[in-house]
């Protein structure tokens, strides 16, 4: 089994509770305008098995207080996907929190396979134009379903308006040098940061917003 992989990061302190660890896939056919992770539409060409992925986050996992799945667009390479929630079941007490930019509804069929190995969803597309008042949420029609009680018991104090303290993002770094943010960043903050940044001398490129299909 393999799959498409953007990049894995721990610890992740704004995708959830607790220090999270970070799997981000590649490849997204949805392409929300506005989306700040464009560069996890294309397919990639960084395809990794299930069991090396899973032995390069095995020490991870022994500390992680939870695993949030994003991209890109896990539930388009379903099979893997599967296989991953199990292995992760298998390996780890923390929650498991899945982002998706597909409708609860459409996502009905495969949420049936998943059941009991996902604790949170965020389903529904970016809306560059919707408010953004909703902790976890990049916009105000992203829904967030519990569907177990570990779920409830981590992930329901999530169903509220945005507080200052969500107001962050995290800094990555990988072995190219490559700075990458985790989070949910309020509208035009990327690009406000790259216009500092030019200004200051400094060259960045920024997937925020891009119209680049990759």
């Amino acid at each position: 089994m393999h799959l498409s992989l953007s990049r894995v990061h721990f610890p992740v302190t704004t995708l959830g509770p607790g220090r999270r660890l970070g799997i981000w896939f590649q490849g997204c056919s949805i392409r929300c305008p506005g989306c700040i992770s464009a560069d996890t539409w294309g397919p990639g060409h960084r395809r990794v098995s299930l069991d090396a992925l899973l032995e390069h986050i095995q020490p991870w996992l022994a500390q992680a207080d939870g695993v949030t799945l994003t991209g890109g667009e896990p539930f388009e390479q379903f099979d893997a996907l599967l296989a991953l929630l199990q292995a992760l079941r298998q390996r780890s007490e923390g929650d498991i929190l899945v982002y998706s930019g597909h409708s609860l509804e459409a996502l009905a069929e495969q949420l049936g396979q998943t059941r009991g190995l996902i604790d949170g969803l965020i389903s529904d597309p970016y809306q560059e134009h919707s408010e953004q008042t909703l902790a976890l949420r990049g916009s105000d029609n992203q829904r967030l379903s519990l569907f177990t009680p570990l779920g409830e018991a981590r992930l329901a104090h999530f169903q509220r308006p945005l507080h200052a303290s969500d107001k962050a993002l995290d800094l990555m770094f990988d072995a190219a040098g490559s700075v990458w943010m985790a989070g949910i960043p309020r509208r035009g903050d990327l690009l406000r940061l790259r216009d500092l940044l030019h200004s200051q001398g400094h060259q960045i490129q920024t997937s925020a917003h891009t119209s680049k299909r990759r």
